[in-house]
């Protein structure tokens, strides 16, 4: 073992390793090639600092030191299974450390080809086992890695960071990478490893404060944390992965090592043609889920994503919808928040599954012709205490100032979108799910919160910029880079903005200084719209603009008519609840506002539920009220969102022009005393034109005589007060003629009957 002790470490430097405040474990564990005859000073020192507590005198040769808590003996033995060198025990806790001679393993260190030339055979009264070193291993990431960090501009960033399986040195395993540039030591713990977090201290990349280690040995479906001590030595509370691609189930909170990156898809024919379509020319009804309540399983149990996409997608394929949004899958504690408060961001909910069981469900919608839209919550996330809040000791993801770091309406954390490393996790967040599991689009959660510094703050409570002003140009600067990536990098993707104020060009380019947005959400239209339809209707000519405004301001945006979640919770009633009158009428209502919807410009989503007029609020808890389909009322309102979805997709006119003026024009705006509307709307390229006449009064109307743009047979293509929806019946007998003098405009015009609480849509007949 050559003479003298001068390849051995000082007694300080292995209390540290035992007690795990060692500056850089990787100087001293694992293989250490001596300066000598044939040796390079230096060598096999993986951090570039000097082997803290070693003490080299030129001897050559190759020193092994282990930490192995539990072993009586250890061993370094060759790849080949014969013994190397036994290891001296020098601490009590399992460190030991022997020596090999010059020549006695050829091809040792940096110099000479890999440092994994040997495995570590243990033994104690249970028996023996062998593994391999971690310390033994060279760094996965590079130079290249913490330049793109540091940055702000690594695209890929869950291709480096995170817990990844893979091959390494030729030993499989799992490489480890997390962000912790304040903490004094980061080691990943887990049940591979008695959640000892001596056992795997982790690599500091000093440049740009990433660690890393390569576990050997280790596969998929480990479990495991990030243990962390502060910089002021203060061990925190054991951390979930924050690139943790799989999560264990609520209430539990470590990781899960996951793959997400080998899923067999078989879509491609599906996205080679979403590339090819402009999203604001193409029909886009959206059937809004939340995947814990739609339908529960025996017990209320969770449904599985296999079972989802059984019954799910074919549910929502047949009622005509284009795409299906799923409230926030990303890995969340409480299942009261809905998702909106996640932690796991790059983990799929354990609830329903593993990752593999979500690109499943993502592949069966693409081969049913369904997209998937998810609901993406960049603007704040939970303090709990195994997630990112003060994740290394200190305000990290988090904004320093609590003036733009703590929400006030949630209690919880605000991303400092200003700090380069967690703009770029975000935005690599967004582009993952896009790439790895093939989402359609992405709708951002309360975007207002993200772009005013003021937001749902009294004076006293926020900083303005220097100017005075109260725009936040760090969220502001993200979300146009986000937008950008996602619309470079995954064609046919559209993005959708949950924003509720005058905030200019959400939906705007970023050339042309807007955010971005493919989309934002009409919540004026919403609310004016919903305000309208709780009047009894002989107070409705008193309110006639609510039904009219939006008009006004139609055009500034590409906007999605949005009746969410969140208009059906907290004491808002559901939407059958909230229509005037008693149950006929409210159905009647119900009826004629999907019909005023759907012939509006603009694309479409109704939550779940609400295409069947379920009478109860949304419970998040159990399952929608499934037993109302039954009944004649419930079944008519979800035959007419059907046959609305389907003759939405056929007609163009309902759809190709809903962003642009041409594709509009009011026909009666004006008749407050009988609460009547109509419109035509037109597919830009010369097909047939829809022209939609709504009654807001339970009194029918006949030869009510409105302007047409052609002349000739107009086919009533949809009453909402047919008897097959559970109507009145009354009607146009199939067809009005457009043959009368000019009016309102129009070359010609027509006598029509309009029904009670009905909305009607006719459709020039050109083979007539």
């Amino acid at each position: 073992m050559g003479s003298g002790a001068d390849w051995k470490a000082d007694d300080d430097a292995l209390e540290a390793i035992v007690h795990a405040r060692h500056g850089d474990p990787f100087a001293l564990l694992g293989p250490h090639q001596l300066p000598g005859p044939g040796g390079l000073p230096g060598a096999g020192k993986p951090s570039g600092r000097r082997k803290a507590g070693a003490i080299n005198t030129g001897a050559g040769g190759v020193v092994i030191r282990a930490f192995v808590p539990g072993a009586d003996t250890v061993d370094a033995v060759g790849l080949d299974g014969k013994v190397l060198v036994s290891l001296d025990r020098r601490h009590q806790d399992g460190v030991f450390e022997g020596y090999l001679p010059e020549g006695a393993a050829p091809g040792v260190g940096p110099a000479g080809g890999d440092r994994h030339f040997y495995r570590l055979r243990a033994t104690n009264a249970g028996g023996t086992w062998e593994f391999d070193d971690p310390y033994a291993f060279g760094p996965v990431l590079g130079p290249l890695d913490d330049h793109l960090l540091v940055e702000g501009t690594h695209r890929a960033l869950y291709d480096r960071l995170g817990a990844h399986l893979r091959t390494h040195e030729g030993v499989e395993g799992v490489h480890f990478a997390v962000w912790a540039p304040n903490a004094a030591r980061v080691s990943v713990v887990g049940d591979f490893n008695a959640w000892d977090g001596r056992r795997h201290q982790m690599r500091k990349r000093v440049d740009s404060g990433l660690w890393e280690i390569f576990a050997p040995g280790i596969g998929e479906g480990a479990v495991y944390k990030y243990e962390i001590y502060s910089r002021d030595g203060v061990l925190l509370p054991l951390k979930a992965d924050p690139f943790g691609f799989g999560s264990e189930m609520r209430p539990s909170t470590a990781s899960v090592v996951a793959r997400t990156d080998d899923f067999v898809w078989t879509d491609g024919d599906y996205l080679a043609e979403r590339g090819t379509k402009p999203a604001h020319r193409e029909p886009m009804s959206v059937y809004e889920v939340h995947l814990g309540s739609w339908r529960r399983g025996d017990g209320n149990r969770f449904l599985t994503y296999d079972e989802l996409a059984d019954e799910l997608i074919p549910y929502v394929v047949e009622l005509g919808f284009t795409h299906v949004e799923l409230l926030p899958v990303s890995e969340h504690p409480l299942d009261a928040s809905w998702g909106y408060q996640p932690i796991g961001l790059f983990a799929p909910t354990r609830r329903f599954g593993d990752p593999a069981g979500f690109a499943r469900f993502v592949d069966r919608a693409h081969a049913a012709g369904l997209g998937v839209i998810l609901d993406w919550v960049p603007a704040h996330f939970p303090t709990d205490i195994h997630g990112l809040a003060h994740f290394d000791g200190s305000p990290l993801y988090e904004h320093a100032d609590p003036r733009r770091g703590f929400h006030p309406d949630w209690n919880t954390a605000i991303y400092d979108f200003g700090r380069r490393e967690v703009a770029n996790m975000l935005t690599a967040n967004a582009l993952y799910w896009l790439d790895r599991f093939h989402i359609d689009g992405l709708r951002v959660d309360a975007v207002a919160s993200m772009l005013y510094l003021n937001y749902s703050r009294r004076e006293g409570e926020w900083a303005p910029n220097p100017d005075g002003s109260n725009d936040n140009k760090d969220a502001s600067r993200f979300i146009r880079r986000f937008n950008e990536l996602s619309y470079a990098l995954h064609p046919g993707t559209v993005t959708i903005a949950e924003e509720s104020t005058s905030w200019w060009g959400v939906s705007r380019p970023v050339s042309t200084g807007g955010l971005g947005f493919g989309f934002k959400w009409n919540m004026g239209w919403m609310h004016d719209t919903l305000d309208y339809m709780k009047l009894d209707p002989v107070h409705r000519r008193w309110h006639h603009d609510k039904m009219t405004f939006g008009l006004m301001y139609l055009y500034t945006e590409n906007f999605v008519l949005a009746l969410s979640h969140d208009e059906v919770v907290h004491g808002k009633a559901s939407l059958l609840s909230k229509m005037s009158g008693d149950d006929w009428q409210r159905f009647a209502n119900l009826r004629s506002y999907y019909g005023f919807m759907w012939a509006y410009p603009g694309k479409k989503l109704l939550f779940m539920g609400q295409e069947f007029g379920q009478r109860a609020e949304w419970n998040f808890d159990q399952s929608l009220d499934w037993h109302l389909t039954a009944y004649e009322p419930h079944k008519g309102v979800q035959r007419l969102v059907g046959d609305l979805n389907r003759l939405y997709r056929d007609l163009p006119a309902l759809y190709a022009r809903d962003c642009e003026p041409d594709g509009f024009r009011w026909i009666v705006v004006d008749d407050r005393a009988q609460s009547v509307f109509a419109w035509a709307r037109f597919d830009g390229e010369g097909g047939p034109p829809v022209v939609a006449v709504f009654n807001f009064t339970p009194v029918p109307r006949s030869g009510y005589r409105i302007g047409m743009p052609a002349a000739g047979r107009w086919r009533e293509a949809l009453n909402t007060d047919a008897p097959v929806y559970g109507g009145s019946g009354i009607g146009n007998l199939g067809a009005v003629v457009a043959d009368g003098p000019p009016m309102h405009g129009l070359p010609v015009s027509a006598s029509i009957t309009l029904p009670p609480l009905a909305a009607v849509y006719f459709v020039l007949d050109a083979e007539a």
